[in-house]
């Protein structure tokens, strides 16, 4: 049985699916049909596939069938980098580990661009990489990295990336549904998307990409999704993926609250704290989400007391095999392993109440006060010992 106490504030690892979603589901889920099949059955099946596909091509303005429905956003990411027949990768240093997998596994060669201290790319870096071999170069960049919420200009950089020749896909994920998105205004080539990052259900994404762009799955089949993607489409999930992207406009909505909400937790936090740094801070992020350094205390140490407190946050990206581990991407902004050490994700979400917050600062200064009267402690001890 859930706990109705706990405060969940974990929003960038995943939503809470919505009530229309589970409905949806739970419905297609009784009707059954392979959208294969030419009976009545499967012709319903088709019909749920097509609206979804309708719907999530409307929330972020592209045509219907640019949309390839896939088991999630690594297989979307994975399919974008691995499949795009380019011999070329060019990446940042902040990606998310979907990403880097793949460059870990792309065939030809990776050139990694770097970030700065406030997690924007390098563009003149970017531009140089750009000089040579261009026409057969696959760009792959995280719109809105998944710790941090730190947002590139992906308008410069595809302007960028088209006029040297080269092919742009972007990760979409986080930024989906909590910034307004525009595929053909932003000038991308490809798009991933996950459901679960916006109260859809997991294990359904999509790679949003023009249907002349050759793209070839892993997973091959009987054809489906117009020969892009083998196998039997996930009805149920993608149901739910298209209602959850119907209601992208009430996400973006209670975004103007959260982001009130995450600044004044910040601005208390730092009120408190003089040592406290938020990463990401100076640059265009998104609303609802802040990673916060704690000095001299572990990122797993202050996870496991905001859990005791009811409080669900993360040290980073939850894709890693459920390890708390070292932030490559604060290693990447900050080049400190201290820092990528001791930082926490609190992230919040359509469920949250202005109240949620308030709690995970209680709980922040607690855990930091009790480090900090602990170290003065030490000090009057050690100081005594010397006398």
């Amino acid at each position: 049985m859930v706990n109705s106490d706990i405060i969940y504030l974990d929003y960038n690892a995943t939503a809470p699916i919505r009530p229309e979603v589970i409905d949806t589901v739970t419905e297609v889920m009784i009707e059954g049909g392979n959208p294969s099949s030419v009976h009545a059955k499967g012709r319903k099946a088709k019909s749920r596939l097509e609206e979804a596909r309708s719907l999530i091509a409307s929330a972020i303005n592209c045509r219907p069938q640019m949309v390839i429905f896939t088991s999630g956003g690594t297989e979307a990411n994975n399919m974008a980098v691995l499949s795009s027949g380019k011999k070329r990768l060019i990446t940042t240093n902040s990606e998310h580990d979907s990403i880097r997998s793949a460059a870990s596994r792309f065939s030809g060669k990776v050139d990694w661009v770097s970030v700065d201290q406030n997690g924007i790319l390098d563009i003149n870096e970017l531009a140089e990489h750009l000089k040579s071999d261009a026409d057969d170069t696959i760009v792959s960049v995280l719109y809105a990295n998944n710790e941090t919420g730190v947002l590139q200009d992906i308008r410069i950089i595809a302007d960028l990336v088209h006029n040297a020749g080269a092919l742009l896909h972007i990760d979409a994920i986080q930024a989906f549904a909590k910034i307004e998105i525009d595929f053909m205004a932003l000038g991308c080539d490809m798009m991933s998307l996950s459901a679960h990052k916006i109260g859809g259900p997991q294990g359904v994404g999509a790679l949003v990409t023009y249907e002349k762009l050759s793209v070839v799955s892993p997973i091959l089949g009987g054809g489906q999704e117009a020969g892009r993607r083998g196998g039997t489409e996930n009805i149920a999930g993608v149901a739910g993926f298209g209602v959850a992207a119907s209601m992208v406009p009430k996400s973006l909505d209670k975004m103007e609250m959260l982001k009130l909400w995450r600044d004044q937790t910040e601005a208390d936090i730092l009120a408190h704290s003089n040592e406290v740094i938020i990463l990401g801070k100076n640059a265009p992020r998104l609303p609802n989400v802040s990673m916060i350094y704690m000095p001299g205390v572990l990122s797993d140490t202050q996870v496991m007391n905001f859990d005791l407190g009811n409080i669900c946050v993360s040290a980073g990206s939850a894709c890693s095999s459920g390890k708390v581990k070292s932030s490559a991407v604060i290693q990447a902004m900050t080049g400190e392993d201290k820092i990528a050490m001791s930082t926490i994700r609190m992230s919040l979400g359509w469920k949250s109440e202005e109240e949620d917050a308030v709690q995970f600062v209680k709980c922040w200064i607690k855990q930091y006060d009790k480090k900090h009267s602990r170290q003065s402690a030490d000090r009057k001890e050690s100081n005594s010992q010397s006398l």
